[in-house]
């Protein structure tokens, strides 16, 4: 299967059988003599979010596991609806709140492709800046609550307290937001980059770099570390395929697919980067993807600020009264969990007629009832750790 363009139905389909439906409880109540039934969670929104996975144990190995999803559920895509165009961006700030920066992006895209709108070239650079330093924070985040989950608790005072306060002070520069930023407009992006930014985003790029090898002495080469994650919850290529899987977790499995680099959207053909690959598709391998992203993200920026180009930050849209013609658009870009893709029906009017969003979390939780099997029930949560998921994404 050519996971460009997989059969029709397989993206959401595929998910929505898993998570949803009348044999969700039938499923899990055919339980062996020696078998038991375990909730995991709900958590407190204060953590990776509100979700319950039901587990299906015989002793302490997990012969099933179903997640249970939508306590953050609020609407956004039917909300859409009777919102004007511009005033759409703020709500898909918080699907996957740490990542506010590429949501806006993917929903502008596919506005601009039906207003037929051209992004200034300026403009362009910019959304690449800021896309790439949030990418890298919430990497960030990944490797932070990652580390905490199995046990190592420094990383994360590193990851969040350090290098992520330097892009979110980057980032509330430009938006004056610090998470849900709301700074990519339809046809460019809200404001320019103010006096100095440049440089003190160059100052970033080396802090960053000099780091790594910090965080791969503290976690990412650390012999417990190793031995929780490799190995341990094991996703094939043909299985990622299958379940519609994007992102880092889709490259740990050895699949080669970045859109930045195979579907160039904005300006991202002229920059010169890797694709992070995995191997094993393993913990370890969805973990040190994303490291090594970081890494990319660095030269990608390097060399936005180096080209950067004058001139305007928005291009020719109505001030009020976006009303793009009748008709259908679908834009994706390469997200820090994988593909984000958004389809716009559009009826003529002020509002959209209807919007769908790929959420990339929502893809890959759904393969967590094949993964988990087999495991022990402290795997668990290393393998709900490195699947990266964000519930404001996967309920929406």
């Amino acid at each position: 299967m050519n996971p460009l363009n997989p059969p029709a139905g397989v993206i959401n389909a595929t998910a929505d059988s898993i998570l949803s439906g009348p044999s969700f409880e039938t499923k899990m109540e055919r339980l062996s003599e020696t078998e038991m039934l375990l909730n995991m969670g709900p958590q407190h929104p204060s953590t990776h979010g509100v979700l319950r996975v039901v587990l299906k144990l015989d002793g302490e190995v997990v012969t099933g596991a179903m997640p249970d999803v939508g306590y953050l559920h609020r609407g956004v895509e039917k909300l859409s609806e009777n919102r004007l165009y511009p005033q759409v961006i703020v709500l898909t700030d918080r699907d996957d709140y740490l990542c506010a920066m590429l949501n806006n992006w993917a929903y502008c895209l596919a506005v601009e492709q039906l207003l037929k709108v051209e992004v200034p070239a300026r403009a362009e650079y910019i959304r690449v800046l800021v896309g790439e330093l949030n990418r890298i924070a919430s990497h960030l985040v990944l490797i932070g609550t990652f580390g905490i989950d199995i046990g190592a608790f420094t990383p994360f005072l590193y990851a969040f307290g350090r290098e992520r306060e330097m892009i979110l002070d980057l980032l509330d520069q430009v938006s004056g937001a610090r998470i849900t930023y709301n700074y990519i407009r339809i046809g460019g992006v809200m404001a320019d980059l103010p006096a100095g930014w440049t440089e003190k985003a160059g100052k970033f790029v080396a802090h960053m770099r000099a780091c790594l090898k910090e965080y791969d002495d503290l976690l990412t080469y650390n012999p417990i570390f190793l031995d929780r994650t490799r190995g341990v919850g094991i996703l094939s290529k043909e299985s990622a395929v299958s379940y519609g899987v994007a992102g880092p977790n889709l490259r740990a499995s050895g699949v080669p697919l970045d859109l930045r680099k195979m579907a160039p959207y904005g300006v991202y053909g002229k920059f010169d980067f890797e694709m992070a690959l995995g191997k094993n598709g393993d913990c370890f391998d969805r973990y040190l993807v994303r490291r090594n992203e970081i890494e990319q993200s660095l030269r990608i920026i390097e060399q936005a600020l180096e080209a950067l180009p004058a001139g305007d930050i928005l291009g020719k849209v109505p001030k009020a009264n976006i009303r793009p013609p009748a008709g259908e658009a679908y834009a994706h870009i390469e997200g820090a969990r994988g593909w984000l893709g958004v389809y716009l029906i559009s009826d003529g009017s002020l509002q959209p007629y209807r919007m769908h969003v790929r959420a990339p979390s929502f893809i890959s939780l759904a393969v967590l009832q094949e993964i988990l099997k087999g495991w022990k029930v402290a795997d668990v949560v290393a393998i709900l750790g490195s699947i990266d998921i964000v519930l404001g994404e996967v309920d929406r």
